[in-house]
């Protein structure tokens, strides 16, 4: 009976997951045709056409763009979703008996023991259980005994509940990654400011990615924080939505377009760490360049784009990089690229970063900070920010 029993929850949770994946499958089509609707021509009488009247025709068919441009980016969403199929798989039965007894030896009730599969092929492990333990147990005590259980270093997903206590709840573990990072910034005021115009985020995901995102409104103060702001605000939103940061930068920019002319531009500088293969993708939208240090060697990473609320249709060009053991990311805003003003400052950048000898990101980030006000004895023209990552093998 428990065989059966087994057999019928897995067959149930893949019909589940089938008709979600088509009722998504079918929203996107949706998305798709309504958009292709409002890409056609848009036509209108223009033999009596007045400056007023071609003014709001044309913001009209902006705005039709725009619409148009959103739902394609919702509907690649939801197809992304789609294509990522789980199933369940049952442990086999003397693995599960063996971790059973094992947890019920600890004071650990646990029950339904799936294999939950992937494409990425990482190990995730998903049951329920409760222990009658006074104290309870952390998610992270059990995943310390699972590991030892399995073979395979487990941590607890990042929406597990953090105890394990009276209630019967579920659990899931994933594979633990490669990879582990620090991050460190520092910043300057430009001078008779009382704001920066320069802000960053940090953004962790549960498919073990870490995201930095650095902003630079235009001009200083307080308007180009908000600016600054506003955007990673937008941006943080969609990544945990599900947007990828490519896709979400051009919403973010259909935004800003749409605000019209009274808004003010801004930078977007975005690195998204893969923390299993230490694959790193850059993307700079009008953003400064970013520099790699592994050990004295420092690598360049820039392009060149326009800043976001410009052009619509914007195309992000990514550099992809993979890292290694002990390197650092650094992201800068203009003000420190500026405040070198030598003509070949990126190289003299790149020489000041390769002698840098801390370890944790955040001295690494005040110390090219004061490098730089060294060179300019103490004058801070424009905002500056430097946002630091650094790297290791997780052993």
């Amino acid at each position: 009976m428990r065989k059966l029993s087994g057999e019928r929850g897995t067959e149930r949770a893949a019909l589940l997951s089938e008709y979600g994946r088509q009722k998504l499958i079918g929203y996107a089509d949706s998305f798709k045709e309504i958009a292709k609707t409002l890409e056609e021509d848009f036509e209108w009488d223009r033999t009596e056409e007045t400056r007023q009247s071609c003014l709001y025709n044309r913001r009209l068919w902006e705005n039709r763009c725009m619409l148009a441009d959103n739902l394609n980016e919702m509907a690649g969403v939801m197809a992304q979703v789609a294509a990522e199929v789980f199933s369940y798989r049952p442990f086999p039965e003397r693995k599960e008996k063996l971790v059973v007894q094992a947890l019920r030896a600890e004071g650990i009730t646990a029950k339904d023991l799936y294999y939950i599969d992937n494409t990425d092929g990482r190990v995730r492990v998903s049951l329920t259980m409760r222990t009658d333990a006074q104290r309870g147990f952390s998610a992270e005590e059990t995943a310390d005994m699972l590991s030892v259980l399995l073979e395979k270093r487990l941590v607890p997903s990042m929406n597990c509940p953090y105890m394990v206590d009276h209630c019967l709840r579920g659990y899931v573990f994933v594979e633990e990654a490669k990879y582990i990072v620090m991050t460190g910034a520092a910043r300057a005021v430009k001078e008779m400011e009382p704001k920066s115009g320069d802000n960053y985020t940090v953004l962790e995901s549960e498919k073990g990615k870490i995201t930095l995102l650095l902003s630079d409104g235009m001009g200083s103060g307080e308007k180009a924080c908000e600016d600054s702001e506003g955007v990673l605000d937008l941006m943080e939103k969609l990544i945990e939505a599900g947007y990828r940061p490519t896709a979400a930068a051009n919403l973010v920019n259909t935004a800003l377009l749409a605000r019209g002319e009274e808004q003010n531009m801004s930078t977007l500088d975005i690195c998204e760490l893969d923390l299993y293969d230490g694959v790193c993708e850059f993307t700079k939208i009008g953003a400064a360049a970013s520099f790699i240090k592994r050990d004295h060697m420092v690598e360049q990473i820039s392009t060149g784009t326009l800043p976001l609320g410009i052009f619509k249709g914007m195309e992000c060009e990514s550099i992809r990089r993979r890292l290694m053991d002990g390197d650092y990311v650094f992201l800068l805003s203009d003000g420190v690229l500026d405040a070198m003003e030598e003509s070949d400052y990126k190289e003299e950048l790149c020489e000041v970063i390769s002698n840098l000898e801390q370890e944790n990101p955040r001295e690494l980030a005040e110390a090219l900070l004061q490098s730089v006000l060294c060179r300019t004895r103490g004058h801070i023209r424009d905002d500056m920010t430097i946002l630091v990552l650094g790297m290791w093998e997780n052993r």
